[in-house]
This record gives structure tokens, C-alpha cells and sequence, in this order.
């Protein structure tokens, strides 16, 4: 991990409020607000586009207070801060109890196994109909005999309606889904024979705890002249997956993969640490072990100081290990595809960091949103560590203090299109088996891959459903961006 330097003081905050006078002492009443105004006056992104975050603004600490008076919490402190002149700042964030501030955790979750979607049933003003976007691995619904792509129509023979599926799907620990048949118009209860009797075709699903797999699905597909290691994952990047992550390269790596497709349309995404998208990217290539990951770009008042002092630091270069013992597993491809559907710093910044080097192919559904700035967490310590922090109170800043950039200075403001679009909704009458050729998803990725002409471009909804619901999106996380781990060196 790199450390973060010792900045001088006269850096971080007025040199004029660090007279040793009584009158430069910090009253307890804006001790909070003089903490978040000096972190922003510090290290914001934004910081000269702010007026009242000018060094220039305040001629001493009275001043400076008075100013933090006129605010009656420290929140309207903080919005006034970051939503001033140009900047418009929804991603730095003022957390009011630092003891809230931990690493992801483990994702479970309670859940009977499927995730599903729903649709209005055609010709009809109040039905709806359920479909099976796939089945959880080693969860209840796996256990059932039921699939992905196929239908339903009613809970406990309940009929699924606008006003009720929410609750007949969501809120029951227990049900039986009553299975149906559908052919883009007419919703044909399904049935089977017991006794000679038909009854309708039911799947019994109970909720118990799940742990959500590290790796949803991978596997080695062998396509025209190309090994193709395909991963399917849908976890966020946290630390808690990237041992699974590196053992799943190690057997792409064992079968000679020469491709890879990382599918990542059901990702929950969520921004993460740029730690670990360095590891990542490392694992997908592994032939530019040293050389720059990607590039800092502070606000104007820090650039200078690092360019000047420890222009080594504001480089992440590209690494070969997990940590002291573990070694990443490496394989030096020149290209990779990414499925997604959607948006996501995290990988916005892996495809921006890969682009100085090798082949990145993005077939999404959209443009992507362009988030390219990191944030770092600040506490109210002499140096904005967690170590010597203030006891009075329990507020932090997670406050935007740069831009990233890529080995050739590339930045992704503007976001990304794709070199293939693909439908917002995937046919739900034909979705196929994840993994498989019979995804069409996959199979136009393959298509791609091995540089088969496009076929006719796909029409999207060509039944105009009405999509209403899908399960799996209530799980995505709020992207919060990328961060950077530093250890702020105490200067006492």
C-alpha cells in the first residue's frame, strides 16, 4: 500500500491560523466545522472553483469562525461547501459516525434463491407475469425444479397482480409459484398429471440465509480458433473476493486461455477500492508488472506539491502480488470483453487503466457515466488521520480529491461507448442458459470475439412488454466511486 506523505502544514491549511496566539485556538462550537472546512480547504477536488474555500477568503481563525457560525449543523455546512459555483457534488460525502466506516462485508442475504423479473401480461390492465432471470447456486430455489426463462403467474394461487406481487413475492417466507407457459401473448397455466388428474404446475421456494458465491459462474469455452476463459460475476470488488477471483484466473491460466469475456450485466457494482481493480487488471494481463496502472491528478493546490516532492507517489503501477505471500495469476491477454449493462466507476476505471495497453471491447446497453474522480476518508486528527483523531465528536469526510488518469493522461469524464450496444432487457422468450450458446447475449459476444461479421442488429422489445420489475436491480449498490487507501503519517 503507499503511504501518503507528509504534507506541511502551510499546505493544508492557512499559514495565518498558525500563529501561537489565544486567538487561533478552536472553540469548542465550530470545532466540527472547522474540521470539514479545513479538509475541503485541504484536499477538495474542487476546492478553487469554491469562493468560500479560498486561501484567500478568511485573514484569520475569528474570521474563519464567525463564518462557521452562521451554519446551525455541520451538514448544511458541508452541502454549502460542495454545492457552490460551478461544482455540483453528489459523490463526496460528510459521515456523521466514523465508527460506521468499515470495510464491505461478506454479501449475504436472505432470499429464497430466484432472481426474477416482472412483466404486465398482455391484453390485461391489473395481471402480471413473472419470469426467471437464473437461480442462485446452492440456494433453496436451486434445489427446485425450476430454471431460467421460464414463467410464472401466481403465488399460492394468488394470482400476480400490479398491486400484489411485491408482497406475495417479496413478503412470504414460504410460497409455491404457480408455473405458466407463454409465448409473447397468451399466459397457458401449465399442468401436470397426478392419478390421471391434472393439477397445476407449482414450485415450492422458502427463504433461508444465503452467502452469495465469490465466482457466479466460470468456465472454458472453446470458440473457432479461441481458448475463452468466460466469467460471470456479479459481486461487488471488495478485498473479501479477490482470492477467489485470482484462483479462478489460475485455471483459466492452466487451460491456456487466450480470451477473456467478463460478464458482469447482473454486477451489483458499487465503486470499491483502487487497490483491488489494480489487482484485477493485473490478473487480466500481467506483462506490465511495474510499469503505470494509472495516474493522480489532485486539486491545484496539492498537484504542485507532489510534482515537486513525491511525484512517485502519484503513480499506481501495475502489480504481481495479492499481498507478501500470494502471487496474482496472470494472463497476459491482449484483449478482453466486458458485458455489462449499465454503469460502474470500478470498471470504468479498470477499462481506462487497461486502454493504454491492450484491446478493451464494451458491449453494454448505454454509454457509461464518466465517474473518474477517487475520494479518501478524513478524519479530525492534525494530519486527517484515523490515529490521533478527535474524541469530541464522530464525524469524517469522504470528500472527491482527484481525478484518475491512464499511462497515456487519458481521463473518462465523458464516460464510454460501446463497441457493440445490446438491449436494455434481454429477450425474455428466449434468455437461454448462462454460460452457454444458447445465451444469446453471449453467443453475439462470441460472434465478436472471433470476428464474425455482425448479424442483423437486434430489435429490442420487439413485443413491447412492459418491464415493471427486477429483482436482482434492488440489490445493486449506490456507486460511490473509487477510493484510495493511504496511511497519513502522524506529524507530531
Amino acid at each position: 500500500m503507499k503511504t501518503l506523505y507528509k504534507l506541511f502544514l502551510s499546505f493544508f491549511v492557512l499559514v495565518t491560523f498558525y500563529s501561537c496566539t489565544k486567538e487561533d485556538e478552536i472553540p469548542i462550537d465550530v470545532e466540527i466545522n472547522d474540521f470539514i472546512w479545513k479538509s475541503l480547504n485541504a484536499y477538495y477536488l474542487n476546492q478553487d472553483l469554491i469562493p468560500n474555500l479560498s486561501d484567500r477568503r478568511f485573514n484569520s481563525q475569528p474570521e474563519l469562525n464567525n463564518f462557521l457560525r452562521q451554519f446551525s449543523t455541520p451538514e448544511d455546512l458541508f452541502t454549502s461547501l460542495t454545492s457552490q459555483g460551478s461544482s455540483s457534488d453528489s459523490k463526496s460525502v460528510l459521515i456523521s459516525d466514523n465508527n460506521l466506516i468499515i470495510e464491505p462485508e461478506i454479501r449475504t442475504s436472505i432470499t429464497h434463491g430466484m432472481e426474477y423479473g416482472i412483466i404486465a401480461e398482455p391484453g390485461s390492465t391489473e395481471n402480471v407475469l413473472g419470469y426467471v432471470h437464473y437461480i442462485l447456486p446452492n440456494s433453496d430455489a436451486s434445489n427446485q425444479p425450476i430454471k431460467r426463462g421460464e414463467f410464472f403467474y401466481a403465488v399460492d394461487d394468488t394470482q400476480l397482480t400490479r398491486d400484489n406481487f411485491r408482497t406475495l413475492l417479496e413478503g412470504s417466507d414460504s410460497y409455491e409459484l404457480y408455473m405458466a407457459s407463454f409465448n409473447g401473448v397468451d399466459v397457458v397455466a401449465d399442468s401436470i398429471l397426478v392419478s390421471t388428474v391434472k393439477t397445476p404446475r407449482t414450485i415450492p421456494l422458502a427463504k433461508s440465509g444465503f452467502t452469495h458465491s465469490p465466482i457466479f459462474l466460470s468456465k472454458n469455452i472453446v470458440s473457432g480458433s479461441n481458448n475463452i476463459g468466460y466469467l460471470l460475476y456479479n459481486n461487488d470488488f471488495s478485498s473479501n473476493y479477490i482470492n477467489s477471483l485470482n484462483t479462478t484466473f489460475l485455471q483459466f491460466k492452466t487451460q491456456g486461455v487466450n480470451q477473456l469475456i467478463l460478464d458482469l450485466r447482473y454486477n451489483i457494482g458499487g465503486g470499491g477500492f483502487v487497490e483491488n481493480i489494480n489487482k484485477i487488471s493485473s490478473m487480466i494481463t500481467g506483462q506490465f508488472t511495474g510499469q503505470p496502472f494509472l495516474k493522480e491528478r489532485w486539486n491545484t493546490k496539492a498537484q504542485p506539491w507532489f510534482e515537486k516532492h513525491q511525484p512517485d507517489s502519484l503513480i499506481t503501477n501495475f502489480t504481481d502480488k495479492i499481498n507478501a505471500t500470494t502471487s496474482i495469476n496472470s494472463l497476459e491477454l491482449t484483449d478482453v470483453y466486458i458485458l455489462m449493462n449499465g454503469s460502474s466507476s470500478s470498471i470504468e476505471l479498470l477499462i481506462n487503466s487497461l486502454n493504454s495497453y491492450i484491446n478493451v471491447h464494451i458491449i453494454n446497453s448505454v454509454d457509461t457515466n464518466g465517474n473518474n474522480t477517487g475520494s479518501i476518508t478524513l478524519y479530525n486528527s492534525i494530519d486527517y488521520n484515523f490515529f490521533g483523531r478527535n474524541l469530541n465528536h464522530t464525524y469524517a469526510l469522504q470528500p472527491i480529491v482527484l481525478e484518475f488518469l491512464n499511462n497515456d493522461n487519458a481521463t473518462f469524464n465523458d464516460g464510454f461507448t460501446p463497441d457493440m450496444r445490446i438491449c436494455t432487457q434481454e429477450d425474455i422468450l428466449n434468455l437461454g442458459e448462462l454460460g452457454e450458446t444458447s445465451d444469446p447475449l453471449l453467443n453475439e459476444v462470441l460472434s465478436l470475439v472471433n470476428n464474425i461479421p455482425p448479424s442483423p442488429p437486434v430489435i429490442c422489445n420487439p413485443n413491447n412488454f412492459e418491464f415493471l420489475f427486477s429483482s436482482f436491480n434492488r440489490q445493486r449498490l449506490v456507486d460511490i466511486g473509487m477510493f484510495i487507501k493511504r496511511d497519513l503519517p502522524n506529524t507530531n
